[in-house]
């Protein structure tokens, strides 16, 4: 990993005596939900993904009254789905999309050097070449210019040309066949449940009222115009009506479907197209690197996650339930077809140990194919009081947030002022240089491997020290989690009292990664994480059982889908295990 100085001159707006704002845990839940049904809010946010969240914390930072409702959990959707990168997006060039491309890297420089340099991490990925004179003419000069759109003082280091060799050297699981040389560059990493989180909770400590499992069932109008939403508590049942001056419409792929409940009639389709990635052991490809590799339709990536690789993605239209997409055994003998064309030891669907699959929120074109459709997103007035957005990409959610509180300031009576987000670094983002050596001084540090500190400062940035603290009080918390020993007890108490768990998915998927790290996708670990989370949500041991019950039975069904060969038996197959919140859901609407 390249090292990368953060930029100076950011302002701690979160000093430790306001770090209880931040806090997402039952009692907040309680606070906020009571908070929903008595105040009255300058807007009103649906959609808990990277969108929604940023367009809290932009509002909030304005000093707006904000609220912000999601039915399921922060980033259950797409966001926590992708391919984990941020990016400019270099095959946009080939579309000649250099203005979203600058943009990007734009956005990019922000998140590494200052936004969220715990979470974004700079990445070196080899480009291998094919053909060696064109190729290295071609892409090479696409390269030039990507660095160019970065700007004087990038985020990291520019891109190099290398010979076969000492590409082979790097990347020893290269056929030598396979390429004639390769270029070196660099791009970013995200934990992108983590940034959508720590998006929400940092809205939170700026005054945003944010609630999950609040699923909008209808909307208020007065007169011609939406006042605000009628939203369901899915985990009590209680309705109550949220009044607002504008609502902002960031709820992804059921945008249209949101615009409906509102009685408008969509003018602007989203056409969501499903991205599927396979998740194999790191030992099965032997990379000092990342990679990518083109395509007939798009690129693959192949990208290290902590013991793992990340193979991905496709990108094919999906007509099916939007809460669960499913994979195919289609698409991972495609994405294992197209890498095996590179590597000495091709891979098999015996080497697969996870796959997950999200849905892009692409507006609408009559492209056949959702690889060649554009990734720039849109704001548009859906009725009044009520934007809608979508579109976009997960690097620049920060523009898309600023476009849509923009356009929901021309909804309201009075002055706003102008976005502040390119300032505000997120929750744990502050004092980060030296956080790992302070910590490892932390008296609740005693019981923890240095790997293991390192991995809360990965993951927390400065605020691991609140996860420290509880280790500190409680020495059992520092008892590994079974079947995923680098997680520690702690942070699922944490993901309950400050991340706003309500469930064990909500732990093992997005909290942590356990669900795709794990060799057994956290089946193990889930009866431990019930125990942890039973008494913080006041659980008896029917409710706990049950919890643990229902996230193996999702992995069951999971796996048979993965296991069908087109989109409607897979999706037939992910449908026998919903989401908790989503059945609720149904009993509700």
């Amino acid at each position: 990993m390249t090292a990368i100085t953060t930029d100076t001159g950011t302002t701690d707006f979160l000093p430790a005596c306001c770090r209880d704002a931040a806090a997402l845990g039952p009692p907040q839940r309680a606070a906020a939900l009571e908070r929903l049904a008595t105040d009255l809010f300058d807007v009103l946010v649906v959609g808990g993904g990277a969108t929604g969240c940023g367009i809290a914390l932009d509002a909030a930072g304005r000093g707006l009254r904000v609220a912000m409702v999601e039915k399921r959990d922060w980033a259950a959707g797409t966001s926590s789905r992708s391919s984990k990168l941020i990016h400019g997006g270099l095959r946009y060039l080939e579309q000649l999309d250099i203005e979203l491309v600058r943009e990007a890297l734009q956005e990019r420089r922000l998140l590494v050097k200052k936004i969220a340099p715990h979470l974004v991490h700079p990445m070196p990925i080899l480009m291998p070449l094919r053909r060696m004179a064109w190729d290295r003419a071609f892409l090479g000069s696409g390269l030039l210019l990507y660095d160019a759109l970065a700007g004087l003082h990038p985020a990291m280091p520019r891109h190099r040309h290398l010979s076969r060799r000492a590409c082979l050297r790097a990347v020893p699981s290269l056929r030598e066949d396979a390429l004639h040389g390769g270029i070196r560059f660099y791009d970013a990493q995200v934990d992108d449940a983590r940034l959508s989180l720590v998006l929400t909770r940092t809205a939170a400590a700026l005054g945003a009222t944010c609630v999950s499992a609040a699923k909008v069932v209808g909307f208020l109008h007065d007169g011609g115009r939406v006042a605000g939403a009628r939203v369901a508590d899915l985990e009590s049942g209680v309705e109550l009506d949220v009044h607002a001056r504008t609502v902002i419409n960031a709820t992804g792929v059921w945008t249209n479907e949101t615009e409906r409940l509102a009685g408008v009639t969509p003018t602007t389709q989203v056409r969501p197209s499903k991205g599927v990635h396979l998740v194999v052991p790191k030992d099965r490809i032997h990379s000092d690197w990342a990679l990518i590799l083109p395509t007939e339709k798009s690129v693959l990536f192949v990208l290290p996650w902590a013991e793992q690789w990340i193979i991905g993605t496709t990108d094919t239209d999906w007509r099916f339930d939007l809460d669960h997409p499913a994979a195919t055994r289609t698409d991972a003998e495609y994405l294992l077809e197209r890498v095996n064309t590179m590597l000495v030891e091709p891979l098999t669907l015996d080497d697969v140990t996870a796959v997950y699959a999200g849905l892009r929120p692409l507006l609408g074109g009559d492209a056949k194919e959702t690889a060649k459709m554009s990734r720039k997103h849109m704001v548009w007035r859906s009725a009044p009081g009520l934007v809608s957005i979508a579109g976009g990409k997960y690097t620049t959610y920060r523009l898309m947030a600023r476009d849509a509180v923009d356009a929901a300031a021309h909804e309201l009576p009075f002055a706003v002022d102008p976005s502040r987000s390119a300032d505000q670094a997120l929750l744990g983002a502050v004092g980060l240089s030296g956080a790992g050596y302070r910590l490892s001084r932390h008296p609740g540090a005693a019981g923890l491997s240095p790997g293991q500190i390192d991995h809360l400062v990965a993951r927390h940035g400065t605020m691991a020290m609140e996860i420290l603290d509880l280790i500190a009080r409680e020495p059992d918390m520092a008892a590994p989690l079974p079947g995923a020993d680098k997680y520690v007890s702690a942070e699922v108490h944490y993901a309950v009292t400050h991340e706003g768990a309500l469930h064990i998915d909500d732990v093992l998927t997005r909290r942590t990664h356990v669900a795709f790290e794990a060799a057994d996708r956290g089946a193990l670990a889930a009866d431990a994480v019930a125990r942890i989370m039973a008494p913080l949500l006041g659980w008896d041991a029917t409710t706990a059982e049950r919890e643990a019950e229902h996230y193996r039975a999702r992995l069951d069904a999971e796996r048979a889908a993965q296991s069908m060969l087109d989109d409607e038996t897979s999706n037939a197959a992910r449908m026998a295990v919903r989401d908790l919140r989503v059945d609720a859901s149904a009993a509700t609407g």
